[in-house]
């Protein structure tokens, strides 16, 4: 038992349990911080994915309010470059957009540099040309050759009722993908496109954090950890870092059929 909630570890990741999804949040942006100093301080800067969904958007409140009230162990913000794992095919003032729901919780209370927001171009007309584009970016940033996978210091995921992650849904061809940082990918059940990060470049990362909260991801949570790999079907038990950290922080309710 950790100060905030029940831990526990397996050789594939570690699973830490916290009474209700506010409790969740405030553990999740202590470890942010935490993860962000070093990084600062070990590199100058800290390279961050966001996720999206209502659990995430708890934790970037969170960080936001920790900026308000002053705290001595403040987030990093100018130091900091954000990148989305995932984006609508919307303009970022749409109301499904990744960057509009980060920028409403989180970037519009505290003093990111606007250079440092590395959104998806949801609005392009083509999706795929999006994925071009954020690929290029992700190159530029960490200065990746084509054949070398950049490491992002901090990955944030959610997790789906129907198994996926990012935008990595079941039946669909990006699972297979095994070349590019970021692709378009079609949901046939939604009849969406939308734009992810690949599941090669996600496992890259020195930390992966997937935030899981309520009732409805309770049986989602326990098919992803507890059933045989069959990742066609639940995606998210492809994430696997190659060498990095994962952490599981789930609520109680999340929790509850484990």
């Amino acid at each position: 038992m950790d100060a905030t909630g029940e831990a526990s570890k397996s050789k594939r990741s570690e699973l830490r349990i916290f009474p209700t999804s506010q409790d969740l949040a405030r553990a999740a942006a202590e470890e942010c911080t935490r993860l962000a100093l070093e990084a600062v301080e070990a590199r100058g800067r800290f390279s961050l994915a966001l996720a999206g969904g209502s659990t995430p958007k708890r934790l970037y409140a969170q960080l936001a309010a920790g900026f308000a009230a002053g705290s001595s162990r403040s987030f990093p913000w100018k130091a900091t470059h954000f990148f989305w794992g995932d984006e609508r095919h919307v303009s970022p003032d749409h109301p499904d957009s990744n960057y509009r729901m980060a920028f409403e919780a989180m970037f519009s209370k505290v003093p990111v540099p606007a250079s440092h927001l590395h959104r998806i171009q949801g609005e392009a007309t083509d999706a795929r040309a999006a994925a071009d584009a954020y690929e290029k970016e992700l190159r530029r940033h960490f200065g990746a050759k084509p054949g070398i996978w950049p490491q992002f210091d901090l990955v944030l995921l959610g997790l789906g009722s129907d198994g996926h992650t990012a935008s990595l849904f079941p039946a669909t061809d990006v699972l297979s993908e095994s070349e590019r940082l970021a692709a378009a990918v079609w949901v046939p059940k939604l009849e969406v496109w939308r734009v992810t990060l690949t599941v090669p470049l996600l496992n890259q990362a020195a930390n992966i954090i997937v935030l899981v909260s309520g009732k409805d991801k309770a049986e989602a949570l326990r098919a992803v950890r507890c059933r045989v790999f069959q990742p066609y079907t639940l995606p998210a038990q492809l994430i696997q870092p190659v060498c990095g950290r994962l952490q599981w922080l789930v609520d109680r309710e999340a929790a509850s059929l484990l």
